[in-house]
């Protein structure tokens, strides 16, 4: 898979362009200051993992996809862009002590992916409703959004993702028009 179709499938699953894709093209310069505290990496990691699961192949926290956001919302995202996602650990805290009584690190598999679903759904609600009253919100999109976007980009281009998940052939062979496919088998890494 390569570049233009990771962000293609990012817009799709998440409705909105990448956020901070922007800084992927130019030269982003060396970061300021930590966004993310590791408690947040930590919580990061697991919302990850809860979207991305290890199952017979790599999860999120394989990747390390906790980690790559702290250095992508510190190097590509904009003030504004990262008190956005901040915003969004704080709404995952907030919704998983509202409707479980304890923070997400404390709750079990299933009330994590409850929370998650219902974060991906009042995203996808608020960019739908400001869609049918056609306001730009160009730049502005929920911060759930946010990490669910990095959660995606950071695993389809991590090593485990890129390798394991993905079929992976450093150097192509031969064109062959009729390849063999058999429903269920992963996409190619490369193309």
């Amino acid at each position: 898979m390569n570049r233009r179709e990771l962000l293609k499938m990012i817009a799709v699953a998440t409705g909105t362009a990448l956020v901070g894709g922007q800084a992927l093209t130019a030269f982003a310069g060396g970061g300021g200051e930590e966004a993310l505290t590791d408690a947040d990496v930590r919580l990061l990691d697991e919302v990850a993992e809860t979207l991305l699961p290890r199952t017979d192949t790599p999860g999120a926290k394989d990747a390390e996809v906790g980690d790559f956001m702290r250095v992508f919302v510190r190097d590509c995202y904009t003030a504004e862009q990262q008190a956005r996602f901040r915003d969004g650990i704080a709404r995952i805290e907030a919704h998983s002590r509202a409707a479980h009584g304890a923070g997400f690190l404390a709750l079990d598999a299933p009330r994590r992916g409850e929370v998650v679903a219902a974060l991906d759904r009042e995203a996808r609600a608020r960019m739908e409703s400001e869609a049918r009253a056609q306001v730009d919100t160009e730049g502005e999109p929920h911060g759930f959004t946010l990490i669910k976007q990095l959660t995606l980009f950071g695993f389809f281009t991590s090593k485990v993702g890129g390798t394991e998940v993905l079929r992976y052939v450093a150097v192509p062979g031969r064109y062959d028009g009729d390849l063999a496919y058999e429903p269920g088998e992963p996409a190619w890494a490369t193309t």
